[in-house]
């Protein structure tokens, strides 16, 4: 299978190339030059495989060029062993709301799901055999302890972290800056999450310095994070046995409700997919709108969705512009001329046939977090908690998902002043609250950001 750039799609890629790369000449974003479909009979069959199995079938579709299915198969199995289950995500009824569990592994994250697979890809892939590996990361909290718990002392590769400074919880922080491994470096900048990614593509589309380091990339904007995060839709699909089920997904750079959109065109029987965004609301407003307009980040109670400029949206638009490289192209550098653009109408259309979009603020995440407990007895995190707002806001949707991203102890102060209860950490966090950390704090500067890693390949 070839892949494709979203603002070139002359350019032909293998997966390999596209695993280093993490992001396409000129900015772009990888896609694959076509999905494939699975019928009825198709589905039927892969509803009988365990999670692991699943995931190796659906990945196989997007990788087969350069890794066997044996391969795969072994990468795939070892990835999964530590996490909490055997089955990986864990399905719960929440009243009436199926709750999807995410974060069963290493970082009681969504993000391991994924994370774990691209470190055992690296090794198999041995994309460090000639030099060393520089993988550098934006994270606005749960990426970068995802990735550092992937490829933390493995050979021949270096993990640069950057997070924003005071902007992300203080477990999220402590379980990134109190790894003393010599490969891991993090680092904090003065600005939002928006900046560090910023910075991260500025640094791809530098083609001296990325080829100088052998710079790589495990944000959302690499495609091996999307295909990972398929799996679970299937999984769920199969496990609940409707015969079409919608998903709210609690989001901000758009990657994960994205790889849902990918399921759907891959035969899943998907209704529709809601876009919970907090504060920083701008899915929902070039959902509803279309104006694509980034605003100033906002602090909020769901600090890992305070993002404005939601990458992954380019490769929907992709689809929704029919495969027209020229005009996403466009759009883009009004984006980036402007500070916005505005989709016309029937590509508002086209957008809504899949998906909706609901804010939900502060208060109202607070009330959904006190709420669930009071009837429940049980505690989501801030972030899973927009995802059940969106779905009570949209009453119209039957058997809906809602998309579990965190273990509520990573956003406990959070969680305590919506039900006044303390949680206790987990066993996989424990170890983490008393540690020193370890981290420099550095100005939003892209050259700062580079003196700083080549300092430290020195």
């Amino acid at each position: 299978m070839n892949y494709l750039s979203t603002r070139d799609k002359s350019l032909k890629f293998s997966f390999k190339d596209i695993f280093l790369r993490g992001l396409a000449p000129g900015g772009g974003l990888f896609l694959p030059s076509e999905i494939r479909s699975y019928d009825k009979t198709d589905l039927e069959n892969l509803s009988k495989l365990s999670y692991p199995e699943l995931a190796t079938e659906i990945l196989y579709n997007f990788c087969s060029d350069n890794l066997t299915k044996g391969e795969l198969s072994s990468l795939v199995k070892d990835a999964y062993k530590h996490f909490e289950d055997k089955e990986v995500v864990k399905i719960k009824k929440i009243g009436n709301i199926n709750l999807l569990e995410l974060y069963h592994g290493p970082t009681l994250a969504f993000k391991d799901i994924a994370m774990q697979v691209i470190g055992n890809m690296y090794d198999q892939l041995k994309v460090a055999e000639k030099k060393s590996v520089n993988v550098v990361v934006a994270t606005s909290g749960d990426t970068g302890s995802a990735a550092i718990a992937a490829l933390n002392d493995r050979k021949n590769i270096n993990l640069f972290v950057l997070h924003p400074h005071n902007k992300i919880s203080n477990i999220q922080r402590k379980i990134m800056t109190t790894i003393g491994s010599r490969n891991i470096f993090n680092i904090a900048i003065e600005g939002s999450f928006d900046d560090c990614q910023r910075i991260v593509k500025e640094l791809f589309n530098e083609n001296d310095f990325r080829e100088k380091i052998n710079m790589s990339g495990v944000n959302s904007i690499n495609w091996a994070r999307i295909i990972c995060q398929i799996v679970y839709y299937f999984y769920a699909y199969f496990y609940l046995k409707k015969e079409k089920i919608s998903f709210s997904v609690p989001t901000g750079n758009f990657g994960d409700v994205y790889a849902g959109y990918v399921a759907k065109k891959m035969g899943l029987p998907i209704d529709k997919l809601i876009v919970a965004t907090n504060e920083n609301d701008i899915l929902q407003r070039v959902i509803n709108t279309g104006e694509y307009k980034p605003d100033k980040v906002k602090p909020s109670l769901s600090p890992s969705m305070d993002i404005q400029v939601s990458s992954n949206f380019e490769r929907l638009l992709f689809y929704v512009l029919k495969e027209n490289d020229q005009k996403l192209s466009t759009y883009m550098q009004n984006l980036k001329d402007q500070g916005s653009f505005k989709l016309e109408q029937q590509e508002i259309s086209e957008i809504k046939k899949d998906f909706r979009a609901v804010k939900i603020g502060d208060k109202e995440t607070l009330s959904i977090i006190k709420e669930i407990y009071k009837k429940e007895k049980f505690i989501i995190d801030p972030h899973t908690a927009t995802a059940f707002g969106a779905i009570k806001k949209l009453k119209e949707l039957k058997d809906v998902v809602a998309l579990g991203t965190a273990h509520p102890y990573k956003f406990f102060e959070t969680v305590k002043k919506a039900t006044g209860e303390i949680i206790n950490p987990p066993p996989q966090l424990e170890k983490f609250v008393d540690k020193d950390e370890k981290f420099d704090i550095v100005e939003n500067n892209n050259i700062k950001i580079k003196n700083y890693i080549l300092s430290k390949l020195q």
